[in-house]
């Protein structure tokens, strides 16, 4: 029996306590996965490291012996208690009751590099419950935050979609934003009987680092996410008919043009355009608009 499975059937014992289903909450019981989330967040001893929905502890755990701090944001008030006693020893830990989706992270952030100027780098760290991955995400990487890695476990479906590369074919519309912000990278399938309870699908575990200058220059980057967005609300139809029908293009012949004067095929699917072709497209939109006011 692992140690993690160990600790987690005690704790459990000892509250009185159930995975609560309405907060998503999957405890991870293997020991190598913990380890390997840990390693790969690539924590040293001057990172500040904010975990979301640390549960019972078990990654806090290892996290607190890597970082300068670790500011936990739990959700639930319970698993807040079992945090607090069992980590009671440890000086370089914060807990914060609260949902992340509320926190002003900026504000948060800001205040603990000013109190502590040692801190060189902020990591986020999470196991992310399956239904509220993705507005997490987003307001990690979209709010212009002082960090510079986040280490997430999610779904596998959805780990797939956030590192691929624009234009292969496990591209979705969010894939674009997550490469335009970040780096994804790969560190491991953690199976659903790692988990107590198991959740019915796979999960895997994955690191996205925040890029110093976006992977593309364009004149809106809101625009463009927009345009992106309205291609893939239809992306079995080609991108002609689907940004003919949310009115990017105005007809079917200045959307033949336009891709005429990117060097791309009439016929191009959302899934198979690059960044850079988003981008380009954004740009040619944007100055047809101003050349017709």
């Amino acid at each position: 029996m692992s140690e993690a499975l160990k600790e987690t059937k005690f704790l459990m014992k000892k509250y009185k306590i159930k995975a609560n289903k309405n907060l998503g909450q999957n405890f991870l019981i293997d020991d190598n996965a913990l380890q390997d989330i840990a390693n790969g967040a690539e924590i040293s001893k001057n990172d500040l490291v904010i975990e979301i929905g640390p549960g019972l502890g078990s990654l806090t755990k290892l996290l607190l012996e890597k970082a300068k701090k670790v500011i936990c944001i739990e959700l639930d008030k319970k698993m807040v208690k079992i945090l607090k006693d069992r980590f009671i020893a440890y000086n370089n830990l914060e807990i914060i009751n609260e949902d992340v989706l509320r926190i002003d992270l900026n504000d948060l952030i800001k205040a603990e590099k000013e109190n502590d100027t040692s801190i060189k780098n902020v990591k986020v760290v999470a196991n992310l419950p399956y239904y509220i991955t993705t507005p997490i995400i987003m307001k990690l990487v979209e709010n212009d935050l002082d960090i510079n890695g986040i280490t997430v476990m999610i779904q596998k479906e959805v780990a797939e979609r956030l590192i691929a590369i624009p234009g292969t074919k496990e591209t979705g519309a969010i894939t674009y934003t997550m490469y335009y912000y970040c780096e994804g990278k790969k560190i491991r399938k953690v199976e659903n009987t790692c988990f107590i309870p198991e959740p019915e699908v796979t999960s895997e575990v994955i690191t996205l680092n925040l890029r110093e200058i976006p992977a593309v220059q364009v004149k809106d980057k809101k625009v463009m996410f927009n345009i992106i967005k309205s291609a893939y609300m239809q992306r079995r139809k080609t991108l002609i008919n689907s940004l003919t029908s949310v009115g990017v293009f105005k007809n079917k012949e200045e959307g033949i043009q336009m891709l005429k004067k990117l060097g791309l095929k009439e016929d191009i699917r959302p899934e198979n355009m690059k960044i850079e072709d988003f981008a380009k497209l954004t740009d040619l939109f944007l100055k047809n608009i101003s050349e017709n006011r």
